[in-house]
């Protein structure tokens, strides 16, 4: 994988085959990131269920101030503190354990940052006995309880366009684009 835009454009993103791992397509980050040009410099960037990074670490080549990344499983992680270090963006980045389906109260005390300009969210489509799952929304929940989006800000939810996305109260779905078998879905808070 590469990075396709912004100060570390071309450099090569290591990536182990894992087969819990789908990392997002070329084509899928590029059009997001056309999406989302006006939202990247300066913003603190939430990537939960990260697997690779590859977003958070695109936004922090595209003038991201700051990327937290959050994923269950500490060996992507190792990697990721790999990748990071090897582009020369460890400075502006933090990972941390951790389950986006749980309380996330905890983010801001383990980032430093009390709100995020931008989340995104990438959960599995499917278990590894390739069932379907379903943890946007559950995750979306959590993000809206913990009080993670600062205002303004955007939530991008990556998810199977079988699996159906409630945004809770509090949050509104305004707008969703398809990619073959993904719906990226962009949320706000909902006007009062």
């Amino acid at each position: 994988m590469r990075i396709i835009g912004g100060e570390f454009r071309g450099r090569k993103i290591k990536a182990r085959q894992n087969p819990a791992v789908r990392p997002i397509s070329g084509r899928i980050k590029k059009s997001l990131f056309d999406i989302l040009k006006l939202y990247i410099p300066q913003a603190r960037v939430l990537d939960l269920f990260a697997g690779t990074g590859a977003v958070g670490i695109e936004a922090l080549s595209r003038g991201a101030s700051f990327a937290f990344f959050v994923d269950l499983n500490p060996h992507l992680l190792k990697e990721l503190e790999a990748n990071l270090e090897r582009t020369g963006m460890r400075q502006r980045a933090r990972t941390h354990p951790g389950s986006a389906l749980e309380d996330l109260s905890w983010i801001p005390f383990r980032s430093g940052v009390s709100q995020f300009d931008l989340i995104f969210l990438g959960p599995p489509y499917k278990d590894l006995q390739k069932e379907p799952l379903t943890y946007s929304t559950p995750a979306l929940r959590r993000v809206h309880e913990a009080g993670l989006l600062a205002p303004g800000g955007l939530i991008v939810c990556q998810h199977h366009v079988k699996e159906p996305i409630e945004a809770p109260p509090g949050l509104e779905l305004f707008r969703r684009e398809k990619y073959g078998d993904t719906f990226l879905s962009f949320l706000r808070a909902a006007k009062a």
